[in-house]
């Protein structure tokens, strides 16, 4: 009795899904695709094309002599880059404005100038020239240091006498005058806020050089 109400249930199942169809594997494309679907009109849904793992590929077995030169010469080439950094590790961080332009230091040889070899009286006039120099400005420096030193010798005696003579002017007289010199200076003060400036914010260009 049980067997024949479960046939009786697939033979309903059965025909209520008639409309649905699956393609033989005979019918199945080359690509692999299964589509299964409910109606004969375009509008169906098939399975997504199956995806296979490639195969892996067969190392090749290097040659030994070949990987050893191979790390022979990765090693040549960074020990030939700790030389370079041991030779030119301690140098200063060049200057232009000492450093010079590299282009005028190789055009040294070509600006160079000869001059000819004075004569001996024009030697001789340079070193008359020189000496007479060097007398004048001895000359000046002492008449400048006797200067400076009677003034000063006038001042205190000046303010000797003033003391004698009214101690209480002889104190305003010593005071420093800081009007003497008229001097007025304004430092920076704080800037007020521009209306309407947005700062900006995001990428920019480091300029700054380095040196390795």
């Amino acid at each position: 009795m049980a067997g024949r109400i479960l046939q009786a249930g697939v033979e309903s199942m059965i025909s209520k899904f008639s409309r649905l169809a699956v393609q033989s594997l005979q019918a199945v494309p080359a690509q692999g695709h299964r589509c299964i679907h409910t109606h004969i009109s375009p509008l169906l849904f098939h399975a997504s094309q199956q995806l296979w793992a490639e195969p892996m590929k067969k190392k090749r077995k290097l040659d030994p002599a070949i990987a050893q030169a191979r790390e022979m010469k990765r090693r040549k080439k960074i020990e030939k880059q700790m030389k370079r950094l041991e030779k030119y590790g301690r140098r200063l961080k060049p200057i232009d404005e000492i450093e010079g332009e590299p282009k005028l230091k190789r055009e040294l040889t070509l600006r160079a100038r000869e001059l000819p070899p004075l004569t001996q009286e024009e030697t001789e006039s340079h070193a008359l020239l020189q000496k007479q120099w060097a007398r004048y400005k001895f000359r000046q420096f002492v008449q400048e240091v006797h200067a400076i030193s009677s003034i000063l010798q006038e001042q205190d005696r000046a303010l000797e006498e003033l003391r004698f003579e009214s101690p209480e002017l002889y104190q305003m007289a010593i005071q420093v005058d800081d009007k003497l010199i008229p001097f007025s200076f304004k430092g920076p003060t704080k800037t007020p806020p521009i209306k309407g400036y947005e700062a900006q914010d995001g990428e920019y260009i480091d300029t700054t050089k380095t040196f390795d």
